[in-house]
């Protein structure tokens, strides 16, 4: 006779007990996400007529320096912890030499300034590259069509300086140059500023997603080539490795991967690996699908916190997102 075949009278684990009624699904989330991870990136615009929504990413805008304030204001009402200033400026004034980055009377430097005239206590991160004011789009000088590493880096730290001058908290170099990071660090100590933390932009790659980015700053179809020689090449990982291993150990504060969501293996290996304060930026091409989808109905608005919630489970400690006043709303509401 065939034998029966033995059937346990119930499954062996019944782990859908622990998902059954929301009580129970927070009490064994393995990741939260707070408003207290959030980083806000603002784009903030000396151009006359200059403000006003992004095309390419809708409900993104341009500030101006009083739009800057409103906005600083609103991050500490939400209570979100930290904003990221990035410059619109004039595209008559960009030039070869650079020399707008370390002007104290930058349209980022003003906007620092303005920022902690209403709400002091908000950190407030900057951008350090060359591009906005660079006539060839790129973060580094060029020079017979190559972009130079170590002059750049001279121009980098007098950016820095300037910019902790006008009271950045949080210096976030993007530029990709060798040596920068120890470089920043050695000036910001000789300077007396040895309490600025530093955010790098260390394992940053030379992707497609940033492209309504260069909308928002004025950069499309100014850049000369291309930025493949100093950003990292999207097919490697343990690059990425080293490039944070690198930055820290001369100096970093913390360190970010850029872009997000698509790199969120690196997110992990970055954290697992190192143990240090790990974030990413969800790019502005993140953003633009992610929100176009929204509203041509295609997804929910959930699918934002969801999106948040996966680079917490990636590792990181926060994230900069231009859904952070709108993610930061919703989270006031659920809570």
């Amino acid at each position: 006779m065939p034998s029966t075949p033995i059937v346990a009278p119930f499954p062996a684990a019944r782990l859908r007990r622990l998902r059954r009624t929301p009580g129970l699904r927070a009490l064994t989330a393995e990741h939260r996400l707070s408003v207290e991870n959030l980083i806000w990136p603002i784009f903030v615009t000396e151009v006359a007529g200059g403000e006003g929504e992004v095309p390419s990413m809708p409900g993104v805008e341009r500030l101006t320096l009083d739009g800057a304030k409103r906005a600083a204001e609103r991050a500490m009402e939400l209570g979100i912890p930290a904003v990221c200033i990035f410059p619109h400026s004039d595209p008559d004034l960009k030039t070869e030499d650079c020399e707008r980055a370390w002007d104290p009377d930058n349209i980022g430097n003003r906007a620092i300034r303005a920022i902690k005239q209403v709400a002091p206590e908000l950190a407030v991160m900057t951008d350090i590259a060359l591009d906005p004011y660079n006539i060839n789009g790129h973060d580094g000088f060029v020079r017979d069509g190559i972009i130079v590493n170590d002059e750049t880096v001279a121009a980098l730290v007098r950016m820095a300086l300037a910019q902790v001058d006008a009271g950045a908290d949080i210096l976030g170099p993007s530029d990709m140059m060798d040596g920068r990071i120890a470089a920043l660090r050695s000036a910001l100590e000789g300077a007396g500023h040895k309490d600025v933390a530093i955010l790098s932009y260390a394992a940053k790659y030379a992707s497609g997603f940033y492209g309504p980015f260069r909308d928002a700053v004025g950069a499309s179809g100014r850049l000369v080539g291309d930025k493949k020689t100093y950003q990292m090449n999207p097919a490697n990982r343990e690059e990425a490795l080293r490039c944070v291993a690198r930055d820290l150990a001369e100096g970093a504060d913390m360190v970010m991967v850029k872009p997000g969501m698509p790199y969120l293996d690196i997110c992990r290996e970055v954290k697992d690996r190192f143990a240090a304060p790990t974030y990413a930026y969800q790019v502005s091409g993140e953003y633009a699908m992610i929100e176009g989808a929204i509203r041509n109905g295609w997804l929910g608005r959930e699918v934002m916190l969801e999106s948040l919630l996966c680079f917490r489970r990636a590792g990181c400690d926060g994230v900069l997102t231009y859904f952070a006043p709108t993610v930061a709303e919703l989270l006031a509401r659920e809570g």
